[in-house]
């Protein structure tokens, strides 16, 4: 599949509920689930720590779809396989997953922030090999028809250094913050999401 080709299947499906399939409502069950359950053990660190990297998942995904708006591609694309395409590079199956994976992997990190493993403090190292898995996972979509590296440059590495590391930055380093700072740090991000689904999505009709 050509570039040109991709693009036109990603937005020929772009919110539509031709695909549509029953699992989603299970998927939506269980990430309510997921948050109830860390809400029940008063968890507010996990809860914050997948807050975090959720609000940051959505900023990427509307900037590489404004730039799929100027430039006529996008830097990743879902042309198919998903039930339902929310903006041009994420499906609902995959908002659901980032909606708990900081949640979920804030699991991993050791009770003491400052703890150095191999020499290198554990929340960086832990930043960096999520960093790494998700970014060998997404290998394995882009070798497949349902995830699509667009431009020819834009590979394992530029999104394990630019997406993923970011990605797990603001899951980390806003589990150990205080409570007044994540709030802050998600809200302003919750914010400016909202603002330009708005304005981008529903005013001017550019994502």
């Amino acid at each position: 599949m050509n570039n040109p080709e991709v693009t036109q299947m990603a937005l020929d499906i772009l919110r539509k509920g031709n695909n549509f399939q029953w699992y989603v409502i299970t998927f939506l069950a269980l990430v309510v689930y997921v948050y109830m359950n860390e809400i029940s053990k008063k968890n507010w660190k996990g809860i914050a720590a997948g807050l975090a990297l959720y609000s940051v998942h959505w900023f990427y995904e509307i900037i590489n779809a404004l730039i799929q708006h100027f430039s006529g591609h996008a830097l990743w694309t879902v042309p198919t396989g998903t039930s339902f395409l929310i903006l041009i590079g994420v499906g609902i199956e995959l908002s659901f997953m980032f909606s708990i994976a900081g949640l979920v992997l804030s699991k991993l990190l050791p009770e003491d922030p400052k703890m150095k493993i191999m020499g290198i403090n554990n929340r960086l190292l832990f930043v960096i090999g999520n960093a790494a898995f998700f970014g060998l996972v997404e290998i394995f979509l882009a070798k497949t028809p349902a995830f699509v590296w667009v431009y020819p440059w834009w590979g394992s590495f530029p999104v394990f250094l630019t997406v993923y590391i970011p990605f797990f930055l603001a899951a980390f380093y806003c589990y150990d913050w205080q409570p007044k700072k994540q709030i802050t740090f998600i809200g302003a991000f919750a914010a400016v999401d909202v603002l330009m689904i708005i304005v981008f999505a529903g005013i001017l009709g550019w994502i």
